[in-house]
């Protein structure tokens, strides 16, 4: 389908299924980290799935492209990039399963359907306030925690994935500690991390953490991911790719209701 673009968007190209992305060159622009998250999410078929603060849609895009989730409902606050991730999902054709809506996640439970979501995903702002000289940056409100904070986006997941539900995020090492007692706090066990390094030898920039809502405790560690090879080059580990498919076809959740107690 078609779509207009603004002045200054431009369409990427996903390098999925044909999947494409509006984005705006003004505007914060998908990462990495994206891509490692949506690979890292573990979607079986027919689930339910919703991503806290999509910004450019770009998670619940892939997520579409990568499995055979049912419904994949998007949140961002900030109405004009909403506009765009809507345009996004019209372009590629996924009204079906797709649907971005323009909502706070500090309310989000007046929103939509409490308990009702198998998974939720979250790329939230990494960084403090500290120094923001505006506020209604759409940069700066993508990267600080200026609509939210973590708390905000770890209370939000708790509140929408049912009983053995899943939240997958991406975060800063720096807030491990933050997010681990903030989890319990909300009755999300954290049940693995894997930490994302630059390049080996280099400490690690950013983290992946897979919780369980009212899990065990038992925390598992991955090794290691490297994003760059000493050449430079993108190292040829499968998380990077985000072509790479990560939909869970041998279940579904209509079919397996024991499987997330048996995987505890």
């Amino acid at each position: 389908m078609e779509v207009q673009l603004k002045e200054t968007e431009r369409i990427d190209d996903l390098q999925l299924k044909g999947l494409k992305l509006i984005q705006d060159t003004n505007g914060f622009c998908f990462g990495i980290d994206a891509v490692l998250l949506a690979n890292f999410a573990k979607v079986k078929n027919n689930a339910k799935v919703v991503d806290l603060g999509t910004g450019t849609g770009i998670i619940p895009i892939l997520i579409a492209g990568k499995s055979k989730a049912s419904k994949i409902i998007g949140v961002e606050i900030q109405e004009e990039v909403y506009e765009m991730a809507t345009r996004s999902v019209k372009l590629n054709d996924l009204e079906d399963r797709v649907e971005i809506i323009n909502a706070d996640i500090k309310t989000i439970d007046k929103e939509l359907e409490v308990h009702g979501y198998h998974v939720a995903t979250s790329n939230p702002p990494y960084m403090h306030m500290d120094g923001i000289k505006n506020p209604n940056d759409k940069k700066a409100i993508s990267r600080h925690e200026i609509m939210c904070n973590l708390e905000d986006v770890i209370r939000a997941a708790s509140r929408l994935v049912m009983p053995r539900g899943k939240f997958f995020m991406i975060h800063r090492p720096t807030r491990l500690v933050d997010i681990i007692e903030l989890g319990r706090k909300y009755r999300l066990e954290p049940k693995v991390v894997q930490f994302i390094h630059p390049k080996v030898g280099k400490a690690p920039n950013l983290m992946l953490v897979e919780f369980t809502k009212d899990g065990r405790p038992e925390l598992k560690i991955l090794d290691p991911l490297y994003v760059y090879g000493d050449d430079g080059n993108y190292t040829e580990d499968p998380s990077l790719d985000d072509s790479s498919d990560n939909s869970q076809d041998d279940t579904s959740w209509e079919d397996n209701t024991d499987d997330a107690e048996q995987m505890e």
